[in-house]
């Protein structure tokens, strides 16, 4: 299947935004992904024929919205080939999935000198949440080493592995670096010692197929906003042997069966979960993303973003002081870097001001900085809506960066 960038392109409305009489280019993907027309068309239907709450009215526009929502998490259950709807439970995103899992799952089984274990490469939202479980228990999170070129030391993390191994938990693809890591056999590997395993799939949903049963995780985590859909919405998938056995996270409405002061019962899954007015209308939205890169097709999705990063790198080695950070070997459409030595910070503003949008910091992932020796650096990250031009003309910015700082 060809395909037709121009014609994606033309699904985003954003896209023919300009800064300073120049088109926009967007190339912060990594940090969040632009929405398509049929994203934001699903989210304002539902506002305007559908608005209601969800699973607790008797009336017929209640009975529309719990459709709707219902109807995403189908939809959500098919994208990852997840075994029911029941595995699938909506968050606000990555952060709360992890967050939910270390202290849902993890803490309760944690005894002091336990071990977790997180790759060195991880972004702050897959460490900070095991660290408080286990500072909570007495337990420990221990990383993983990588090597110099941004890889998973496989044979370190399998000695890693141990009695005392409680939980590992693992990026599916690098934020910083742009490192696909091989999560089936870190999976395996875990799964040989009855460790649990969770995946951290907020960069992988956008661009590679997800199947859970296939990768052989215990839970994976990902977030809307970098799919193409809403703010604010999220999904953990878990095992239901697991989720049945879990404490629920949040008190409140929905999640009950019934409340008495003598005691309370919760609901089955996935609503013990899910306490509160959810974000309906984020599920609807995210749903419609589910559908609009499935049409597309990852095949199609993965050949276009592999072509435009490989042609990124080729463009970006012309310029002065580029050093690019980490060459793992398979990576997403990721490109971090450094300049000499201009600051990040000072290479994105001048960017900016020829209308190219990058990330330029820590990424919410110092420990993986710190292994480079570097404070920050700066991020192109590419999506389906990308094009070679952008490619150019984000060159042709750091050549200007280059000779403005004299390098």
């Amino acid at each position: 299947m060809t395909f037709d960038v121009e014609r994606v392109r033309a699904d985003f409305p954003i896209l023919g935004e300009s800064y300073r009489g120049k088109p926009l280019i967007y190339l912060d993907n990594a940090a969040t992904t632009q929405k398509p027309r049929a994203v934001i068309d699903a989210v304002s239907s539902y506002y305007e024929t559908s608005n209601a709450n969800v699973h607790r009215a008797l009336y017929w526009l209640g009975a529309r919205a719990t459709d709707a929502f219902e109807g995403a998490r189908v939809k959500v259950k098919r994208f990852l080939n997840a075994a029911s709807e029941r595995e699938v439970i909506f968050v606000r995103g990555a952060t709360e999935a992890i967050n939910l899992v270390a202290h849902s799952f993890a803490r309760p089984r944690l005894q002091p000198g336990d071990e977790i274990l997180v790759s060195h490469m991880e972004h702050h939202s897959n460490i900070v949440p095991w660290q408080l479980a286990a500072q909570a228990a007495g337990a420990a999170v221990r990383p993983i080493p990588i090597t110099d070129a941004g890889d998973i030391d496989l044979d370190a993390y399998a000695a890693m592995l141990g009695p005392r191994t409680r939980m590992v938990a693992v990026v599916h693809v690098s934020n910083a670096l742009g490192t696909i890591n091989p999560v089936e056999e870190i999976a395996r590997l875990a799964r040989e010692r009855g460790v649990p395993v969770l995946l951290d799939g907020a960069q992988a949903t956008a661009h590679v197929a997800v199947d859970v049963q296939r990768l052989g995780c215990d839970f994976y985590a990902f977030s809307g906003h970098k799919l193409y859909g809403p703010t604010g919405i999220g999904v953990l998938w878990g095992r239901e042997r697991w989720l049945r056995e879990m404490p629920p996270y949040h008190g409140g409405g929905d999640m009950i069966r019934e409340v008495k002061f003598s005691g309370t019962t919760f609901a089955d899954l996935p609503n013990k979960f899910e306490a509160g007015t959810p974000d309906i209308a984020g599920a609807v939205g995210l749903g419609a993303a589910v559908d609009y890169v499935t049409a597309l097709g990852f095949e199609a999705i993965a050949a276009h973003e592999e072509a435009l990063t490989d042609y990124a790198l080729e463009r970006l080695r012309t310029v002065p002081g580029f050093q690019r950070v980490g060459e793992p070997r398979r990576r997403g459409p990721v490109i971090s870097f450094a300049l000499g030595d201009v600051h990040p910070h000072d290479v994105a503003t001048v960017l900016d001001m020829e209308g190219v949008a990058i990330r330029a910091g820590h990424h919410c992932a110092q420990p993986v900085l710190d292994r480079f020796g570097l404070p920050a650096t700066a991020r192109a990250s590419f999506a389906i809506y990308n094009t070679r031009a952008e490619i150019d003309a984000l060159v042709a910015a750091l050549h200007k960066v280059v000779e403005l700082f004299g390098r």
